[in-house]
């Protein structure tokens, strides 16, 4: 039996975050269920950080991870965590209410917000259709950031490993047993685990270990999304390109590595599983980019699909399970898993441990009841 002191089941970016700042205060073992880290939401995630996702929890999430991706801390990456790159949201006439509420919201996190006329979409993205029954109207982000979704998994990884943590890969759980004082983990392997503390940051498989724990499901609802990749036409450069968001969200595309990024920004509810993009919804991508812009589909290069992951309110939880005291919840990041992973990892690391509450958190007016699991199980 291989015994820690914390014991944490997912190897995606919400479970290696937690790894990197909680090996600090004792032993820790990651166990992931496949033979990568990051396979599955964290590895196909389009890994952008912007405003214009979440409530004022998640932008609080996202403002102090900022930070982070700025900065890191020194030996984490030998190539930056992220490119500075525009976010730009448009609508056709009928948007515009919508747009003016996502102009009230972003004001909150920041203060450089651009309003863009159909000529300055136009500029900006020569292959939007703008005028009559097209975008009219846009808001430029310039504070948004392109991640490197490998370097902060492997940075997250390094850092765990330095501060003496164990990462283990294929290592699916079969079983779980309470006992005295902690956790008993037994894996498909034949290797069995054990801790004070077990936790649960398997991403849609939460609810899962939750039920092998005996543990009280906080209902996740794990959704599926598609992206597409094509080739840009001859002689045209999307590299200067924002990412491009419809206000309907139906929509987004984002250059790169010389390619268009595509999805119609769908939520399709699935099973916890190794998402696998479906018919419809590819030809639903390439609908919509022709719908949108002026570019045609004659060929998908590449197509994959996600789970993200949310509770029902769509605020990630991270906290004690009211119904097992040594069970620690750290899922439900939905689509901000990743913009979010260094701010959730300080929270998770306070909670866990009892120390103070990160003041940056506090001062983005981000609360440790905002995230904790109670919440959820309220009538």
């Amino acid at each position: 039996m291989d015994e820690a002191d914390f014991l944490i089941i997912g190897g995606g970016i919400a479970g290696l975050s937690a790894a990197a700042r909680i090996a600090r205060h004792g032993r820790v073992v990651v166990l992931e269920a496949e033979e990568a880290l990051g396979y599955h939401s964290s590895g196909r995630s389009v890994s952008f950080s912007h405003f214009g996702i979440g409530d004022a929890v998640v932008r609080g999430l996202t403002a102090h991870s900022h930070e982070f991706f700025a900065a890191p801390s020194p030996g984490f990456s030998e190539t930056p965590l992220a490119v500075a790159v525009p976010s730009l949201h448009f609508a056709h006439e009928e948007g515009l209410p919508a747009l003016a509420a996502l102009r009230a919201d972003l004001a909150a996190s920041t203060d450089a917000i651009v309003e863009l006329d159909a000529a300055e979409l136009a500029r900006l993205c020569p292959v939007l259709r703008v005028g009559d029954g097209a975008a009219v109207c846009g808001l430029l982000d310039p504070t948004c950031l392109k991640l490197d979704s490998d370097a902060l998994l492997q940075g997250f990884a390094r850092a765990a490993r330095s501060g003496g943590a164990n990462i283990l890969t294929g290592q699916r759980v079969a079983a779980i047993e309470a006992g005295s004082p902690g956790w008993q983990v037994r894996t498909e392997a034949g290797k069995t685990f054990a801790a004070p503390m077990l936790i649960d940051a398997a991403g849609a498989w939460a609810d899962h270990i939750a039920a092998l724990a005996g543990v009280r499901p906080v209902g996740l609802l794990p959704k599926r999304r598609t992206i597409i990749a094509i080739d840009p036409p001859p002689a045209v450069d999307p590299a200067p390109w924002p990412f491009v968001h419809s206000t309907p969200r139906d929509f987004y595309m984002l250059p790169e590595a010389g390619r268009i990024l595509v999805s119609p920004a769908d939520e399709v509810d699935d099973a916890p599983c190794d998402a696998q993009p479906d018919d419809y919804d590819i030809a639903l991508a390439a609908d919509r980019l022709e719908h949108y812009t002026t570019l045609s589909v004659s060929r998908i290069v590449h197509r994959w699909a996600g789970l993200r992951t949310f509770t029902a309110d769509r605020v990630p939880v991270a906290g004690f399970a009211p119904d097992a005291p040594s069970f620690f919840w750290l899922a439900g990041q939905g689509g901000y898993g990743l913009q979010t992973a260094p701010a959730m990892a300080e929270a998770a690391e306070a909670l866990v441990t009892g120390a103070a509450w990160p003041e940056g958190l506090a001062r983005l007016g981000v609360a440790p009841d905002a995230i904790r699991p109670d919440r959820l199980f309220k009538a």
